[in-house]
């Protein structure tokens, strides 16, 4: 035989793994006779990665809201009234203690969570004590009690 008596069929690939999956893929081998096997992973069709955990009922059943505290607003008018005395707006003050203006506008509000480092950094600012029992009093000198 020659080559040009040869006759050479090109054929379709065989279909992908993904495709044959597919729900009308099954449907037609079904309909064809073939042999479909159809197996369930385990845990298929789950989110493994939003699994409710064990606190969460015990968290359901707390009925307690949790909530930072906040600055007392007598404090807040403490912080203010000091800051008016020494001429300052709250950007001076804010740039003073080398936080945000934001942080000072929260703490005359009352809407700021108390820090020390903060309270203290004001205080010596505006020379009035914001914590303990004597808020607004003069701070005293260093040194001297």
């Amino acid at each position: 035989m020659s080559d040009w008596d040869t006759v050479t069929i090109l054929r379709k690939r065989a279909p992908k793994a993904s495709t044959m999956k597919t729900e009308s893929a099954v449907n037609q081998a079904r309909r064809q006779g073939a042999q479909v096997d159809t197996s369930q992973k385990f845990g298929a069709g789950t989110n493994k990665q939003h699994q409710t955990t064990k606190n969460t009922a015990k968290l359901d059943r707390e009925n307690e809201e949790l909530k930072h505290d906040k600055i007392p607003l007598d404090v807040g008018k403490i912080i203010q009234q000091g800051r008016q005395g020494k001429g300052l707006s709250q950007k001076d003050l804010a740039t003073k203690i080398c936080e945000k203006p934001q942080v000072v506008q929260d703490y005359e509000a009352g809407r700021g969570i108390p820090n020390n480092l903060i309270l203290g950094k004001i205080e010596k600012v505006i020379g009035l004590k914001l914590r303990g029992k004597d808020r607004g009093a003069p701070l005293a000198p260093l040194g001297k009690k």
